[in-house]
């Protein structure tokens, strides 16, 4: 590559799902879709849980968050895809690729720390119920949050930071409809390595340690659970984690899809549907998940949307 065809202000193009232009307008019906129904179901959760007094509880006061959370993370692609999709336009200005970036990396550590704390919720309502109000008080709820926030823009932006200091070729195409960090690091003209190296301290530390978390507190549970003598007992505990554990398998199964794809080659088909199944389907099932399999949930809903449909 000659010295002239390098620049730190490049032009980014996003190659999308598929460069056939009589594709374009399926993908962009499906997308759109995925994403309105994505955005409708999550605010309809906040708005139950926000309507309905049985359900300002700690359990519920979370689920409200990881639902906006779900909205800000499809948020940060699907709208700027379906942008380039109606316009024909595959540009995404450069400060615009590493806002991206930034935002998608930390919707998606603060999903996976919601998650994280919404286990440890649980823990505390199973394994201690006499103290789960004094322990799950607003005031560590709103600690717990806050702290959950806090990581996750300390997370993400290490990884935003240390991507300024890279040089580009003057047009930089991404085989991807958003701008993927480790993509983007692979078509970087310079040197790499700490990038690298951030990168996978960044994974490792948040896919661990929130993962072990979630161990932990569902190790505890199963231990609880296994004393409890009662069939009826055991039932109810596990219609209360059903949900949640269903969210936590769906999130790190992606996840681990999305991780295992990077290692294959970037035409690669699976790593396209790992990474959709990751930043679109996933946050659109999450209200379903939660509202199908909760009875407080489905009761709120249908109160809301009865006086939705009433004015």
């Amino acid at each position: 590559m000659e010295p002239g065809n390098h620049t730190r202000i490049p032009v980014f193009l996003l190659l999308g799902l598929s460069e056939q232009p009589e594709i374009q307008p399926c993908l962009f019906g499906m997308f759109l879709s995925l994403y309105l129904v994505t955005v409708a179901g999550n605010l309809l959760i906040i708005l139950a849980i926000l309507s309905d007094p049985h359900l300002h509880t700690p359990m519920y006061f979370f689920l409200s968050n990881l639902s906006f959370s779900d909205i800000c993370f499809t948020s940060t692609t699907v709208p700027k895809m379906l942008v380039n999709i109606q316009t024909q336009s595959k540009a995404i200005s450069y400060a615009g690729c590493i806002t991206q970036m930034f935002f998608f990396t930390v919707f998606g550590l603060l999903d996976n720390l919601l998650l994280t704390v919404m286990a440890y919720d649980r823990f505390v309502a199973i394994c201690h119920p006499l103290r789960y109000t004094d322990i799950m008080n607003s005031r560590l709820c709103a600690q717990l949050l806050l702290l959950s926030w806090l990581i996750s823009v300390l997370g993400a932006l290490p990884e935003s930071l240390s991507t300024l200091r890279l040089s580009f070729c003057a047009i930089v195409e991404i085989p991807h409809y958003f701008c993927e960090l480790p993509e983007v690091l692979k078509l970087a003209c310079s040197d790499t390595f700490i990038n690298n190296i951030i990168l996978y301290l960044v994974t490792g530390i948040m896919g661990f340690f929130p993962l072990a978390g979630i161990l932990f507190s569902y190790s505890q549970i199963v231990a609880s659970v296994l004393r409890i003598s009662t069939t009826g007992g055991k039932h109810k505990v596990f219609s209360t984690c059903g949900s949640h554990l269903s969210v936590v398998s769906l999130f790190y199964g992606t996840c681990l899809g999305v991780y295992l794809s990077s290692t294959w080659s970037r035409a690669s088909w699976a790593g396209v549907f790992a990474s959709v199944l990751y930043t679109v389907v996933t946050p659109m099932l999450n209200p379903f998940i939660y509202s199908l399999r909760n009875r407080d949930m489905k009761g709120a809903l249908r109160k809301l949307l009865h006086s939705l449909l009433s004015q």
